[in-house]
């Protein structure tokens, strides 16, 4: 006998399901819990990529598809990272929310512009995403440096708390709110795509090597700060493919021949 589908209040299973949009990453999210009400508000606004960077209480889980109430499609596409890293790379743009000053230099946005600047990047083809952090703690701060722009949810200053799921709904409402004709606006010019994060990165690599056999990066607890200052710079330039090859050869070229015993 065929299995009788489960019947959710505000469903209606003879019509399509709407999908596609940004990328949800949830890094390090504590429950099994808030993760299926995360898939569930994602769902309500047709958004379907949900990526997981070390869910504290694994994956799969039973307890997210409890409390998923039906998302089950969501669920079951999510994708498993061991790093924030791994779970951006495929991204073009890229934001982070958090209601915390960072002492980084970043473009901030409310989830309403996020949304119609999200529009603009899938018209023209380009893939984006929302980084959300740990439930207790929020993004650390190399995570927030991946990013291109802040995003920051207006509320009231002496209470800004929101749980994971209620602020997935607000990112997702936006996103399904937002007009869905809108023409780009973002500056595009010589035919080069903007660059993925995994291209970022291995110039963020290659930069710093070079600046650490150099001696730019000598002081230990300078250091930190000084690279996520350095890459905040280069994510504000958001730089094109082709840029980046041109910054990999300006590196190889002002850093010189390297001398034997250097690192490859």
């Amino acid at each position: 006998m065929a299995k009788k589908r489960l019947k959710v209040a505000g469903t209606d299973h003879r019509r399509a399901l709407l999908a596609g949009g940004p990328a949800i990453i949830l890094v390090e999210p504590q429950l099994g819990e808030n993760i299926g009400t995360a898939a569930r508000a994602m769902m309500n606004c047709g958004l379907d990529d949900l990526r997981l960077v070390r869910p504290r209480e694994g994956w799969p889980s039973d307890k997210a598809k409890s409390a998923a109430s039906g998302a089950d499609a969501v669920l079951a596409k999510a994708r498993l990272f061991p790093d924030t890293a791994a779970s951006v790379a495929d991204l073009a743009h890229l934001y982070a929310t958090t209601t915390r000053d960072r002492h980084m230099v970043r473009r901030q946005v409310t989830p309403r512009q996020a949304a119609l600047e999200m529009r603009e990047h899938v018209a023209a083809g380009e893939t984006c995403g929302v980084l959300f952090g740990p439930e207790r703690t929020g993004l650390v701060n190399d995570d927030v440096a991946l990013a291109d722009t802040v995003l920051t949810v207006p509320l009231n200053p002496a209470f800004s708390s929101l749980n994971l799921a209620q602020a997935v709904l607000i990112v997702g409402y936006e996103w399904f709110t937002a007009a869905t004709t809108v023409a780009p606006e973002i500056l595009r010019s010589g035919g080069s795509r903007p660059a993925t994060k995994e291209e970022l990165l291995n110039f963020f690599a290659h930069l710093e090597e070079a600046l650490e056999i150099s001696g730019f990066l000598r002081d230990p607890d300078k250091r930190p700060r000084m690279v996520r200052n350095l890459r905040s710079l280069f994510q504000r330039a958001r730089c094109t493919e082709q840029e980046i090859r041109t910054l990999h050869g300006v590196v190889t070229a002002l850093a010189g021949p390297r001398r034997r015993g250097e690192r490859p």
